[in-house]
């Protein structure tokens, strides 16, 4: 980051070059400078200026980063194999992407898959990623971005429930808890509007930080949950869970596909996102992903 900042002479410039936003990069070198002890950069109203030791630092580090970027490049060389670093939001990756793996790799045997799940809900591209999937209520900026499909939720409850949420309909959640997940606290309204229902009134609510949790929680029988429809199919075909509403609720959330655009024609990220369309996006038109039902239309 230093390096790239110093190279431009401009925050701005090295925000872009590493998918990130200026105020970020200005905040990392304001703790380099305090960590160091020294100003690396004079401020400018225009541009930046490195300061003496400024210079003297990009004269030391530039040679050996270099020098590293080229060793590690033979040594993927040497060893007849290439890297592909996938950044996945961890839901989408353990439900939806890792189960199909199997057939990229088998297709393409020399290419070693690095998967990173750390981000619950990554909308940027990082630097340290060659293709990201991404979840936004918009495009991504910046980068090479197609979408793949957009978000939906279905209501489900554990199999033992289902005949009690049949006898009692929009009652039941006077009877059950209601799962909230944390990110989306007033989803189950946007939904009950949806249904045609009056907001739950829930015995009580359980909120839960991650999506697995969140399904996990239906799957024992703790309650009623909202769950990603696509990502859930499996669930459904086992019998694990159970809709218990014929509607799903549309979001403003979409699946993109990204890499930078300087990357777009290396084999490896050419081969992978076709793999990822094929597998992912419905050319249809309505973005889900293959292989999965339409939307059933609501019942009350």
């Amino acid at each position: 980051m230093f390096c790239a900042a110093a190279r431009h002479r401009s925050f701005k410039v090295a925000a872009d070059e590493l998918y990130l936003t200026p105020s970020a990069v200005s905040h990392q070198m304001k703790e380099l400078e305090e960590a160091l002890g020294v100003r690396l950069f004079d401020r400018k109203p225009r541009a930046l200026e490195l300061t003496h030791a400024g210079a003297v630092l990009l004269d030391e580090i530039a040679p050996l980063l270099e020098a590293l970027d080229k060793s590690l490049t033979q040594l993927v060389r040497r060893g007849g194999r290439r890297s592909l670093r996938v950044l996945a939001p961890p839901f989408f990756a353990s439900e939806l992407f890792i189960p199909r793996l199997a057939g990229f790799c088998a297709d393409h045997p020399d290419i070693d898959i690095q998967i990173d799940t750390h981000e619950p809900r990554p909308v940027q591209h990082p630097a340290s990623a060659d293709v990201s999937i991404l979840l936004s209520d918009e495009a991504p900026q910046g980068v090479q971005a197609t979408s793949l499909f957009t978000l939906t939720l279905t209501a489900v409850c554990a199999p033992r429930h289902a005949a009690a949420v049949a006898r009692l309909g929009g009652a039941v959640f006077k009877e059950m808890a209601l799962i909230v997940h944390k990110p989306w606290p007033n989803v189950w309204a946007s939904w009950a509007e949806e249904v045609g229902l009056e907001t739950p009134e829930p015995k009580n609510v359980l909120e839960l930080d991650t999506m697995h949790a969140v399904v996990r929680a239906a799957e024992r029988g703790i309650g009623v949950a909202l769950v990603p429809t696509a990502h859930c199919e499996s669930w459904f075909r086992t019998g694990a869970l159970v809709r218990i509403f014929a509607i799903e609720l549309p979001t403003a959330d979409t699946y993109y596909l990204a890499s930078r655009p300087k990357d777009a024609d290396k084999p490896d990220i050419r081969a992978f996102s076709a793999w990822m369309l094929a597998q992912f996006r419905d050319p249809g038109g309505d973005r889900r992903p293959l292989g999965l039902p339409a939307r059933r239309a609501a019942t009350g």
